[in-house]
């Protein structure tokens, strides 16, 4: 009877053996390496949120510091958006920064085909210190609640590229920048022409900045699709999971 026990006993720990580890691991692999490229469909936007998310956190006088003693290091500050000579929209609100953009749906992907920018030299500040934040590095790092408006080319048939049909869709995207927000800044603090700091872009990385909380960065640089990052997420757990059973796996093979 005892001899019995130990045969269905052991059974089960014989087929956990038998299996080969390699197998949940290449499709953890496999699994994570999906969730990635889901990722990856965002664009340079992905990167823009990865940093947000990990970037090393100074105050506004450790990064001129930085500036002054010539230390390269890509870092985080905040502070309120300050300028001396600011410009207004159509709301009267004072702004340091606009970009408006025209452009045209290409399959699931939009396409600049005017791209305007109106800035005035602007900085972060935080308490008596303040930071210049060079405004003509910005481009995918801009990170704000945008204002659009959808049409077809048949609307602006003297603005769009010549032989796009009337059907196309055409969007009119503003992001600005009001010295009334508080800001985000990421880059790499250095010395301008002038010789006063600055964050700019630097070591391989752009230069970010959005008035946004970093999970409401996350929604707009996610455009509001929360479907992509919920496929990713359980990409990256399911990976996560086989691997651990492969480790698992290759433990009980080995104690076998």
């Amino acid at each position: 009877m005892s001899w019995r026990f130990l045969r269905v006993f052991c059974y089960p720990a014989r087929i956990i053996a038998a299996v080969s580890p390699l197998v949940p691991f290449l499709a953890g692999l496999a699994a994570l390496v999906a969730g990635a490229l889901v990722l990856r469909t965002y664009g340079p936007r992905y990167r823009v949120g990865r940093l947000l998310a990990t970037t090393p956190t100074v105050s506004v006088a450790e990064a001129r510091a930085l500036a002054a003693a010539g230390v390269e290091r890509y870092v985080r500050v905040s502070g309120r958006i300050d300028a001396e000579d600011e410009f207004e929209d159509d709301a009267h609100r004072p702004l340091v920064f606009r970009r408006t953009r025209l452009q045209l749906r290409r399959a699931s992907r939009w396409v600049s085909f005017e791209d305007r920018r109106e800035r005035v030299r602007f900085e972060v500040r935080d308490g008596l210190d303040g930071i210049v934040v060079n405004d003509a590095a910005l481009d995918d790092g801009l990170v704000v609640i945008p204002r659009e408006s959808v049409g077809i080319a048949a609307d602006l048939p003297d603005r769009v590229p010549s032989g796009t049909p009337d059907d196309v869709d055409v969007r009119l995207r503003v992001e600005q920048v009001s010295t009334v927000e508080h800001a985000i800044v990421l880059g790499v603090p250095g010395l301008d022409a002038s010789g006063e700091p600055q964050l700019s872009n630097g070591l391989g990385r752009p230069l970010v900045l959005t008035t946004l909380e970093p999970d409401e960065a996350m929604r707009v640089i996610a455009e509001g699709r929360t479907r992509r990052p919920l496929i990713a997420a359980a990409c990256f757990a399911c990976g996560a999971g086989l691997i651990l059973i492969a480790l698992l796996l290759a433990v009980v093979g080995a104690v076998s």
